[in-house]
């Protein structure tokens, strides 16, 4: 963002007071699961689950469901109120949707979590079956705004993402959609992602930052300075006001020691443990975070 640095600390002030304003105090936890991991016939150009690219990832099968309930039960332990269920490929399959909503049973029935899925591109008959289960929400990112995302993938479309997006809203679930920055965007195409992200208006807004991995088209880009990801989570929440905005993937590796700047700026929700194919931090270092922000783990999700 063209902002000398000497703003910063005024542009966060202001993203500290919305927040405030629209959302209230403290942060929300949520945990994910690469229940489904790698072979994933989609050319996104940032992922190393991507069967066109030479990552070296250690993939997986669908998990069982029971493995996913352990994982599920951890979280709550650490502080989540909210699990998400991720699984690899263009969408799910019919064997990998019936796991998935065999985990979803035995989480709603052994936990007190909320549960997500992240399961990609969903016909009409999935997105009923996940809503009838009890999955309260679906992530589907955007991942780039319209004007770059042929720069990003060529397997399926921008048009592709909206129509997931909107179906999740029709069925009922909460939408979480967000996406990627620092995958060579302009700042201009930031800011369209942002209002591209405002007018499907989802609940979550996860904020992604670019953690580039080897073997994948973007794997020797530099990553963002961390001033520059904090004015941009700033300029996020001004743009969405009333949304919970994720600290996401890349949060570690981007923001380093600026990562309870990022949660003054705007970002009032967080991932805590490790990705799809990339380490977290531990649980006990963000909570020590939020205990030293003074923030309290919101529950009411």
């Amino acid at each position: 963002m063209l902002l000398d640095k000497e703003c910063i600390p005024d542009l966060v002030a202001i993203a500290r007071k919305v927040t405030l304003k629209y959302k209230g105090d403290g942060v929300f936890i949520r945990s994910i699961i690469s229940a489904k991991t790698g072979a994933c016939p989609e050319d996104c150009a940032f992922c190393s689950q991507s069967a066109h690219f030479d990552t070296h990832i250690r993939s997986h099968p669908m998990l069982a469901p029971e493995t996913i309930l352990e994982a599920a039960k951890e979280s709550e332990k650490n502080g989540a109120a909210d699990f998400c269920i991720v699984t690899s490929g263009r969408g799910p399959d019919s064997y990998t949707l019936r796991k998935v909503l065999e985990a979803v049973d035995l989480i709603l029935r052994y936990t007190t979590l909320k549960v997500g899925c992240s399961l990609g591109s969903l016909t009409e008959k999935q997105a009923w079956a996940l809503k009838e289960a009890g999955v309260h929400r679906y992530n589907h990112n955007l991942e780039a705004a319209r004007s770059y995302f042929p720069q990003i993938c060529s397997t399926h479309t921008y048009e592709d993402r909206v129509g997931t997006a909107l179906l999740v809203k029709k069925v009922g679930m909460q939408l979480c959609c967000g996406g990627i920055l620092g995958m060579g965007e302009t700042l201009r195409q930031r800011l369209e992602l942002a209002f591209e992200i405002r007018e499907l208006d989802p609940t979550w807004v996860p904020i992604n930052l670019l953690n580039p991995r080897p073997g994948t088209p973007l794997g020797n880009f530099p990553k963002l300075a961390p001033f520059e990801a904090v004015k941009t989570i700033a300029v996020f929440r001004l743009i969405l006001p009333d949304k919970i905005l994720m600290s996401a993937g890349g949060r570690e590796v981007v923001l380093r020691d600026l990562q309870s700047m990022g949660i003054l700026a705007g970002a009032n929700a967080l991932i805590m443990g490790n990705y799809l194919t990339t380490l977290g931090r531990l649980p006990e270092e963000d909570l020590a975070m939020l205990k030293d922000l003074e923030m309290p783990v919101r529950k009411d999700v």
